[in-house]
């Protein structure tokens, strides 16, 4: 009789003993619709995971560099003059590195965000996948849960890395502002939550256009005016502190914390007004200097400034203002999908 037709040997009390099934041996593995989604994209899944675990790699070679000539200087017992110096290459590649991962999220929201839907709306993949069992929620949800997936996962490991590799430098104005893009915008929640806004939103733009080619056209303006706008209301997300002082404008202006961002300076009267640091500046004499600063009444300097304390808060408001935005397009996704997507 053949082996495979052969009944199974009873075991010791009686039973029938079974072999083992291969599903039952297996680890946890894919299945249905998240399955199919993966191994429709997985080529550009792949392809994000293995750039970010590339350039996490080169980061922490990075700051392997850095450590050895912090250390060499004295850092952290010296005073930050001494360990300051020779950072001009260590300067240029944080700028030059921090402007390149800007562009992440609208490389994201192109490349994949707009065409994951529209593609398949374009060549009738949709129709085809919700015509089985499988209904429109469960398929949208899927594609845009493996989706988010992978992009947290790689926006967080590579803030992480960007994040270590610049704290110990952090707090020098003069090697990588807090308050610049490249820092601010590549470190905590902001790269992650920047990522998913403008996937999500390249995902609605390809659902409605149907276009993959057009989707990504104006997916790129969308991601672009993201990064404007955000760059542009980003210090807004803080608190300004002012100072001021009463004893002339021949003293130094006020002393900030160190790693402050000055925001302005400005002229403070006896009456609490403030003047622009300009008010008597066209004066031709140092004679009528005086006498303008007389009449303005001018007691001292006053002095706005955002503290490198505030950072991680901003970024978590923002972060936040980012992901409910990215909740509402999400919504706005499946209540178009369940009735318009086919």
């Amino acid at each position: 009789m053949s082996n495979l037709t052969k009944t199974p040997a009873a075991g010791p009390n009686g039973s029938t003993a079974s072999p083992a099934s291969p599903i039952a041996t297996r680890g946890p593995r894919l299945s249905g619709v998240t399955w199919l989604i993966w191994r429709q994209h997985r080529a550009a899944y792949w392809t994000l995971l293995a750039a970010t675990a590339l350039s996490v790699a080169w980061i922490v070679y990075q700051r392997a560099g850095l450590m050895e000539h912090l250390t060499a200087h004295g850092w952290p017992d010296s005073a930050s003059g001494k360990w300051l110096e020779g950072m001009g290459p260590h300067t240029a590649m944080f700028v030059k590195v921090g402007f390149g991962l800007g562009f992440i999220p609208i490389l994201l929201g192109v490349f994949l965000g707009a065409p994951l839907l529209a593609g398949d709306l374009e060549n009738g993949t949709a129709k085809l996948v919700t015509s089985q069992s499988v209904s429109p929620v469960r398929w949208l949800a899927a594609k845009l849960g493996v989706s988010a997936l992978v992009v947290v996962v790689c926006t967080v490991a590579l803030s992480l890395q960007f994040g270590r590799w610049w704290g110990p430098v952090k707090n020098e104005t003069t090697v990588l502002g807090w308050e610049t893009g490249a820092a601010f915008d590549n470190t905590g929640p902001v790269p992650v939550a920047l990522a998913l806004f403008t996937v999500v939103g390249g995902v609605a733009i390809g659902m409605v256009l149907r276009r993959a080619l057009i989707a990504m056209v104006v997916t790129f303006t969308f991601a672009v005016a993201v990064q404007v706008v955000w760059a542009y209301f980003r210090l807004d997300l803080g608190n300004i502190v002012t100072v001021t002082t009463n004893k002339g404008i021949n003293v130094p202006s006020p002393r900030l914390p160190h790693g402050a961002m000055q925001i302005d300076q400005s002229y403070v009267t006896g009456a609490g007004e403030t003047l622009g640091w300009s008010t008597c500046a066209h004066e031709a004499s140092e004679k009528a200097r005086d006498a303008c600063v007389q009449k303005a009444d001018i007691v001292g300097w006053s002095v706005d400034y955002l503290p490198i304390s505030q950072m991680s808060g901003m970024q978590w408001f923002g972060a936040s203002i980012l992901f409910a935005l990215t909740a509402a397009v999400a919504v706005f996704i499946f209540m178009w999908g369940r009735k318009r997507l086919v």
